[in-house]
């Protein structure tokens, strides 16, 4: 029998933000655009179903790094037809994860990767063999539009600001979450990159440990001593590598790109993440993201496929010690062409890169002249 939720109705930088539940007690939450009027929000009509165990995750010796083993993510849906997209609003004949209309709804994984349970952050133990611990955390699905077509690209300026605000709502929330230490949100976009889902959505990995990409960077930045980000900036800034400069944000390609399309925006203000974002930060923002992944489309005649990658600082350190920063990285080296990670890349992570980073940023500002 399904259960019916009460919504609880909120506002949230200019939003109205609805929180409410699924049939199996998921979160749902639904961000409106600042346009749309107040409407009556549908209870999940489905049967209660268990909601699936939350993984386990082992320590690799090698490494000294966290994977998660999760095995009911095999189950998810793959590729399926627009008219039993489980990211459409529901109808009587497609029982769906968003009962009825929205403009942007973020709801739990059905299959997380970390979660649903929650806990003690998971610190590296002493023992070297054999650790392992609850993937403890929460995955959340970020869909963009009731629109089945698409992809960020194509969101106009409101429907950006609304994806914005839900993203800034979701870290405030997550972050604060017992045993979640980083709160990483992004899309992916293309069969080319494993997208299995075609409606235009996005992700938010609460993890509850630091992840090696982030905890590399920090170790660097740690290493440096003061400024290190601010520097990174400016050295990136004064390179042919510049694609846009704006009042509160920089993009370019950076200095060691490893992939065939390749962009980073930092801040030029020492932000965390993006719940430190002032108003008009956040205004340029919903301007230069979508300038760089139209920039990064306009290089072929085909769909660019792409990872976008917000990187927040973890839980408890500042901008100083860790910036906020999106990324944008495709392996589309031509038209017909993909760069595969293949022996050096996947055995070795020394990556080689067949076109220079000075050539990649002039391309991509023809593309934005």
């Amino acid at each position: 029998m399904a259960t019916t939720a009460l919504a609880e109705r909120r506002a949230f930088l200019g939003h109205a933000v609805t929180v409410t539940q699924l049939s199996d007690s998921r979160s749902l939450m639904y961000f409106d655009d600042v346009t749309t009027p107040s409407t009556t929000r549908a209870s999940d009509a489905r049967e209660a179903l268990e909601r699936s165990a939350t993984p386990k995750m082992r320590l690799d010796p090698l490494t000294r790094e966290w994977v998660s083993i999760a095995p009911a993510r095999n189950q998810r849906a793959f590729l399926p037809t627009e008219e039993s997209c489980p990211l459409c609003a529901q109808t009587d004949a497609n029982p769906s994860e968003v009962p009825g209309p929205f403009d942007v709804a973020v709801f739990e994984n059905k299959s997380p990767s970390f979660g649903p349970a929650l806990g003690p952050g998971s610190s590296l133990p002493s023992q070297t063999f054999g650790a392992h611990t609850d993937a403890v955390g929460r995955c959340e699905v970020v869909v963009f539009s009731q629109d089945h077509h698409g992809s960020f690209i194509g969101l106009d300026a409101q429907r950006i600001d609304t994806v914005i605000a839900a993203w800034t709502h979701r870290t405030e929330e997550l972050k604060a979450l017992p045993g979640v230490k980083t709160v990483f949100p992004f899309e992916n976009r293309g069969e080319e990159i494993g997208v299995t889902l075609h409606h235009p959505h996005g992700q938010i990995y609460s993890y509850p440990f630091i992840p090696p990409r982030t905890s590399a960077l920090l170790a660097n930045s740690r290493a440096h001593g003061t400024g290190f980000f601010q520097d990174y900036l400016e050295f990136e800034s004064r390179s042919e590598r510049l694609v846009i400069r704006g009042d509160s944000f920089s993009a370019f390609v950076p200095y060691a790109a490893r992939w065939p399309v390749e962009m980073i925006l930092v801040p030029h203000s020492p932000v965390a993440d993006f719940t430190e974002l002032t108003d008009s930060e956040r205004k340029e923002l919903g301007v230069l993201v979508p300038q760089m992944l139209n920039a990064v489309d306009g290089l072929y005649e085909s769909e660019t496929p792409y990872i976008a990658a917000w990187y927040q600082a973890p839980s408890g350190l500042s901008g100083e010690e860790f910036r906020f920063h999106f990324r944008v990285t495709s392996p589309k080296r031509s038209e017909n062409k993909l760069k595969f990670l293949a022996g050096s890349e996947t055995a070795m992570g020394a990556f080689i890169l067949d076109v220079n980073p000075e050539t990649q940023a002039e391309q991509l500002r023809a593309v934005l002249a």
